[in-house]
């Protein structure tokens, strides 16, 4: 049995692209994407005709109106693929406006919905920004189901679970990134590997403390940079990974052993942020603090391309 077929065995597994061509080899139970992944899918030659028929159809709406189409269009197609959910992203330039992360959250569920999906089967994303949880909490009170990306500290993972969202996306690849250019020539690739890795200790703090306190908000590890990431984070509850590192699961037979477990995890006290509280505590971590900075960022960057595409189409 490959490592991929192993790590089905107590994760979740998510497979973390725009291109749905490629996710019937994988068989993962959800998918997700962001900006950065629509922006390459609709690039590519497979998926130019689906970009032009979908901004023809929708021709003479607003832009933002027209790029939820797009959104909504690579989730339907990416539901055909998946039996479970479909994770599609709120503009990252709305991560600091709570009303109109609402009206776009909104918007993208009636669509899917009048294609016939029911909301169960879509997460909406967006950023773990202070706005964007009170959104999150908001949309969840409605039945609309969240998806909390660009996760980097505990305090943005307690402030979602207060918030009773449905799953949180702790980022592990770019918190390596951050630690490793930090240490710049004194990182030690292999102290720092595997459970030692600071993305995986993030992701395994998190979990332990969802666990103990019987929260119920889904836990999946993403931005994996290896897969020896994954393989320490086998036992979470998902993992979305992208097509580049599920081949190399699928290719490899070694044994690939459970390391989260919720029966082995160790006590920690009860916390809760407010507003300042939050804020402050995401102030104190320097890294959680630029990553998600950059993040929304770059995210915003993708999603200004992805704007002038459709409007040269």
């Amino acid at each position: 049995m490959n490592q991929l077929d192993q790590l089905k065995a107590f994760t979740t597994v998510v497979a973390d692209t725009g291109n749905f061509l490629q996710l019937a080899q994988f068989a993962p139970r959800d998918a997700t994407t962001n900006p950065s992944l629509i922006l390459k899918a609709v690039q590519s030659p497979d998926y130019a005709p689906l970009l032009k028929a979908t901004v023809e159809a929708h021709r003479g709406q607003p832009l933002d109106e027209i790029v939820d189409h797009v959104l909504v269009r690579f989730g339907l197609e990416i539901l055909k693929v998946v039996p479970g959910r479909v994770s599609t992203e709120v503009d990252a330039r709305l991560s600091f406006d709570k009303a109109a992360s609402l009206a776009r959250a909104r918007r993208i569920i009636a669509l899917y919905e009048a294609a016939g999906v029911p909301r169960e089967r879509v997460l909406i994303k967006l950023a773990s920004t202070w706005e964007g949880i009170q959104a999150a909490a908001e949309l969840e009170r409605e039945g609309i189901r969240c998806n909390l990306t660009l996760l980097f500290a505990f305090c943005q993972a307690v402030a979602c679970a207060d918030a009773k969202v449905q799953l949180i996306s702790p980022f592990v690849g770019r918190i390596y990134d951050w630690y490793k250019k930090s240490a710049g020539a004194n990182w030690d690739e292999t102290a720092m590997a595997g459970v030692n890795d600071p993305g995986v200790k993030s992701v395994s703090q998190i979990y332990a403390y969802f666990k103990q306190h019987g929260i119920k908000t889904e836990v999946m590890g993403a931005s994996f940079r290896n897969i020896g990431q994954i393989q320490a984070l086998s036992g979470c509850d998902l993992l979305t990974i992208s097509p580049d590192l599920l081949a190399q699961l699928q290719a490899s037979d070694a044994t690939l052993a459970r390391v989260l477990d919720p029966a082995r995890v160790q006590p920690m006290p009860v916390v809760h942020y407010d507003e300042a509280g939050f804020r402050f505590a995401l102030n104190e971590d320097a890294m959680a603090t630029e990553k998600l900075a950059e993040g929304i960022r770059l995210f915003a960057v993708d999603a200004g391309k992805l704007d002038k595409l459709i409007e040269a189409c």
